[in-house]
């Protein structure tokens, strides 16, 4: 059937509809049918410019949202589109000052607008900023468990965890059914090492509401350990068929590369390995040196050694593992602590660099040296 009768908004409706399943090809083919009738529909502009951005062509996506804009200088949404897009160039200060302008244009009562630049702030580690959009969010809806909880999970970026747990709890006596809320704040209490409390929070989840493993394999965990639960109890079975669901599926040709590199790998340790246990001591003492009692070394089994400080340590592992740039230091104690539960039914805290790496050593991960 052919949509050559439709008007502009009804070309942007479809192409909402589009988006919002995902299906990014299909909405610029219909936002690219529609300027070719409406060349300044400014919705349409900025629509392309919103689904440019969900596939990651940058520069597509700022050159729609600035067509849009010399259509409309103040449209909020092209403006928000804009300033979303320059932080991923890295201009973050331009970026601010665009969502400052919309703010100054009148729409801090757009709730979802707020929340919008909020959550691209979050994105780009601009916890303050992304702090103060949220705040902004429950000061005109202060009834909306969203809002709140988003000022909780800001607040836990920023350290303050004790406002942390303050908001993620008022977040859920305004809707108890928020779950990622309730995760959140699950896995908050964990790290602190509350774990009754952090146990009460996970229990009132379903498999489904997960898509992290870690809340899972915390809850087993706990489950094991506070309510006295073997292995194998078949209450864990619809929570280990979660765990199956997370699970990566392993590429054959990654599979193949990683086990090509541990075989080279472990041919080049046991070479090196008499060099590194040769240097192994001077490096320390040279090392203690210049950061006295705060110098520390650990080692793994296969021979790779860490010399510093326990957070610089931590630091050094997270750079040096194949997904360095994808998670803070506190995502990756999380996923290994997660990991090393898996392997040896052992729990290993995450909640600071130095109970961190004990655990790993008690858990027979890695060793400590000095």
């Amino acid at each position: 059937m052919s949509s050559s009768f439709l008007s502009s908004e009804e070309y942007d409706e479809r192409a909402h509809q589009q988006y919002n399943e995902g299906n990014y090809d299909a909405a610029l083919a219909t936002l690219h049918e529609g300027l070719a009738l409406y060349p300044t529909a400014v919705e349409l502009h900025v629509g392309v410019g919103y689904a440019r951005l969900a596939r990651d062509e940058f520069a597509w996506a700022r050159r729609s949202f600035e067509e849009a804009l010399v259509l409309d200088p103040e449209h909020e949404d092209g403006l928000a589109g804009l300033g979303e897009t320059l932080l991923r160039f890295g201009q973050a200060d331009a970026a601010k000052r665009i969502f400052a302008r919309v703010r100054a244009l009148g729409y801090e009562d757009d709730i979802e607008l707020m929340q919008q630049i909020g959550r691209a702030l979050f994105r780009d580690d601009e916890f303050e900023e992304a702090l103060e959009y949220f705040e902004v969010a429950v000061r005109q809806a202060p009834d909306s468990a969203e809002a709140v909880a988003l000022v909780g999970y800001t607040q836990h970026r920023l350290s303050r965890d004790d406002a942390a747990a303050e908001s993620l709890r008022r977040a859920l006596k305004l809707d108890a059914g928020h779950v990622e809320a309730r995760i959140y704040l699950g896995n908050l209490l964990y790290d602190r090492g509350d774990f009754e409390a952090a146990l009460y929070q996970l229990d009132q989840t379903q498999p489904e509401d997960h898509w992290d493993e870690l809340g899972i394999w915390r809850l087993i965990e706990l489950r094991k350990s506070h309510l006295r639960l073997p292995d194998g109890d078949p209450s864990f079975e619809p929570w280990e068929a979660r765990l199956a669901e997370l699970a990566p599926a392993i590429d054959p040709t990654d599979e193949m590369l990683s086990d090509l590199e541990t075989r080279f790998n472990e041919q080049d340790s046991r070479e090196a390995r008499d060099q590194l246990e040769l240097f192994g001591t001077l490096l320390t003492e040279l090392t203690g040196e210049r950061a006295g009692e705060h110098a520390h070394r650990v080692e793994w089994s296969d021979g790779r050694g860490y010399v510093g400080s326990w957070e610089e340590i931590v630091q050094q592992m997270r750079d040096a593992s194949p997904t360095a740039g994808q998670r803070t230091v506190q995502e990756f104690m999380q996923s290994e602590a997660r990991r090393g539960f898996s392997l040896t039914g052992m729990l290993i805290s995450s909640g600071d660099a130095e109970s961190f790496l004990r655990g790993c050593a008690d858990a027979g991960l890695l060793r400590i040296v000095h």
